[in-house]
């Protein structure tokens, strides 16, 4: 099923609002924790999210963030973004529970992903 690229999605123990960037764990004995993402790592997890489990190649990554040739160090740049999606998820790459790296290939998302309607939502 093709979902619009708004809303809200869960992830395992988190929720992240599809429009504002922010995570937030949730259920935790803590209280709920929210998290802004920044645009980077906020676009690998969408690009993750809409794959559903299927592999996002980093050759897909680099197009998507830097679609104009843009001079950068993307190796670096994947790296950091995929590091501060882990941080945030409190995952860990060598016992990953949300992105499993596939070595110079790519990464795909663990944890299943439920859609969450909002009141503005139609059915």
């Amino acid at each position: 099923m093709k979902h619009a690229i708004q809303g809200r999605v869960r992830i395992g123990g988190f929720e992240l609002d599809l429009k504002s960037g922010e995570l937030r764990s949730v259920g935790s004995v803590e209280g709920d924790s929210r998290v802004l993402l920044r645009e980077q790592p906020f676009q690998v997890l969408r690009m993750l999210i809409e794959r559903g489990g299927k592999i996002v190649t980093r050759e897909e990554i680099k197009s998507k963030l830097w679609p104009n040739d843009t001079v950068v160090d993307f190796d670096h740049s994947i790296n950091t973004a995929i590091k501060v999606l882990r941080r945030a998820l409190g995952d860990s790459a060598d016992r990953p529970q949300y992105i499993e790296t596939l070595a110079r290939r790519g990464y795909r998302l663990l944890s299943a992903i439920e859609w969450l309607q909002t009141a503005t939502e139609s059915c």
